[in-house]
């Protein structure tokens, strides 16, 4: 109907097809709303797939803002529920491990968990994931300031030597990378540090954020 309508009368084309003007025209502007996001689609795409998922809408939001575009996160999350983009779960920490009973650190922080600078203050925590029925536990170390993961240790089990040796993995610049699972870690951890944008760092990467802190 719109390609006829530069050569023939819109009225007798509606005619000729039975067709409403108010419904062609709704037709129209929904037709235009689509074509006027089409750009901005290719970009939620492009952004979402390359971070394979990782990204929920604020996220991408921010990705597109700090790539020169003005855009509304509503309307990307408007967008992305079309185009069905949704963001995997994160996995969950591991809870059931209660370790040996002993003597309770003291309370450092106090609940303090922000850093004005980096090597501050470090915290660590024990994740499990599930393979083919195997379990593998890793055990990163996250500087407050800005969310880097400054150390890392994987093992089979969950334990303090877990913890203890990343530390010591950690002075020595020694980390392993042996089954696929660990290698896929140590590439995600990379990424987090050096891609992944945080919104609370102003859109931008851990390490970017560090590396632009030292150099104001």
């Amino acid at each position: 109907m719109r390609e006829l309508g530069q050569h023939h009368p819109v009225a007798a084309l509606l005619k000729a097809a039975g067709l409403a003007r108010s419904t062609f025209y709704y037709q129209l502007r929904t037709l235009d709303a689509a074509d006027r996001h089409a750009d901005l689609k290719a970009q939620i795409r492009m952004v979402f797939e390359h971070h394979k998922g990782r990204y929920g809408y604020r996220r991408v939001t921010a990705a597109i803002r700090q790539a020169g575009h003005l855009v509304n996160h509503k309307t990307v999350q408007r967008l992305m529920q079309q185009l069905q983009l949704k963001s995997w779960v994160r996995p969950k920490k591991y809870r059931a491990w209660r370790g040996e009973i002993g003597t309770a650190a003291p309370n450092l922080l106090q609940r303090q968990f922000k850093a004005t600078g980096a090597n501050q203050k470090w915290v660590t925590d024990v994740t499990e994931f599930k393979v083919n029925g195997q379990k593998l536990y890793l055990s990163p170390v996250m500087d407050l300031y800005n969310g880097e993961i400054v150390a890392y240790q994987m093992d089979r089990r969950p334990s303090f030597e877990l913890v203890n040796s990343m530390l010591k993995c950690f002075k020595q610049q020694r980390f392993t990378c042996v089954e696929q699972l660990r290698k896929t870690l140590e590439r995600y951890i990379h990424y987090y540090n050096h891609e992944r944008i945080k919104l609370k760092l102003k859109g931008l990467s851990p390490v970017q954020y560090r590396t632009q802190s030292l150099g104001a």
